[in-house]
């Protein structure tokens, strides 16, 4: 196989136009990736990651970005790694505390190459320990300082930062390279973005968060730490509702609710669970009083 590098490759990225033919045709008509230079259209799907085009972004440079990478693993190791690194050290944090701006669909749309990447690791191991470690601490940084948490944006499409980060958060916890020790310190960072008071959640990210936490219970996570969190919630709601605008409370108050009633429906079928799901009931039955 050709050895493929980004950075070896002077071919000039395609414009917008001219990568969402070529995607098209590979989409539609069926054409195979070897006819074209792999490393140009990667380097074009890079380019144009964070598209305003919806249907470029998400249909057709996602899509692709999962069927090389997914399905038919036709991106050498070597390439992903390179990916790897432009993702950490550019992408991910471009325009990171910006609000209501277009830099969130190349953020957003990062954390799911990074997922696509994991993914991949955790099939092939061809990832260091160091680097996985990297992309945790990465990861956290992230979610911590994202600003935008937009869902669905009215004539651009989905930014959904919270889910898609998310999901990058579930294929970490699934690798071997990530000990239990590291679980509660990216349970704390998800649950801290599921109570935010600046605007309410409505397009299932209360369940995206879900499925990494409930992965990390799955790998070893003591339930002892969750049930310590969700005994908090009905203190902090009462802080909470002293120091916020009413708006700004309810907007809160209504993204807990949500979640701890995912949360209830997740564990309720699980014997295993039952001490999360008496604390759960607990708490939603205490905020109810609200």
């Amino acid at each position: 196989m050709e050895r493929l590098e980004l950075s070896c490759n002077n071919a000039v990225p395609m414009n917008a136009n001219e990568l969402k033919k070529t995607l098209m045709e590979f989409k539609s008509w069926g054409k195979t990736w070897e006819e074209e230079s792999k490393v140009r259209i990667v380097k074009s799907m890079v380019e144009h990651i964070g598209s305003t085009d919806s249907e470029l972004r998400d249909k057709l440079i996602y899509s692709s970005f999962y069927q090389l990478i997914v399905e038919k693993n036709q991106i050498e190791h070597e390439l992903l790694n390179e990916l790897l690194e432009l993702c950490l050290s550019d992408l991910l944090f471009k325009g990171i505390g910006e609000n209501e701006s277009d830099t969130v669909f190349t953020r957003s749309f990062t954390t799911l190459l990074i997922a696509l990447i994991l993914y991949r690791d955790n099939v092939d191991n061809f990832l260091s320990r160091e680097m996985v470690l990297k992309i945790k601490d990465k990861l956290i940084d992230y979610i911590y300082l994202e600003k935008d948490i937009r869902g669905y944006i009215s004539l651009k499409g989905w930014a959904h930062s919270i889910a898609h980060v998310s999901d990058a958060i579930d294929e970490l916890v699934k690798s071997s390279k990530i000990d239990q020790k590291f679980y509660l310190e990216i349970l704390k960072v998800l649950w801290n973005k599921v109570f935010v008071s600046t605007s309410v959640y409505i397009h299932d990210e209360d369940e995206r968060i879900l499925i990494p936490i409930l992965e990390m219970v799955n790998n070893g996570l003591d339930q002892v730490e969750i049930i310590t969190l969700i005994q908090n919630v009905p203190t902090e709601l009462k802080i909470q509702k002293e120091q916020l605008a009413e708006e700004d409370y309810w907007f809160l108050y209504s993204n807990c609710k949500t979640f701890l009633k995912s949360f209830y429906i997740k564990v309720s079928m699980n014997c295993e669970l039952i001490p999360l799901k008496k604390s759960i009931e607990k708490c939603l039955s205490e905020i109810s009083l609200y």
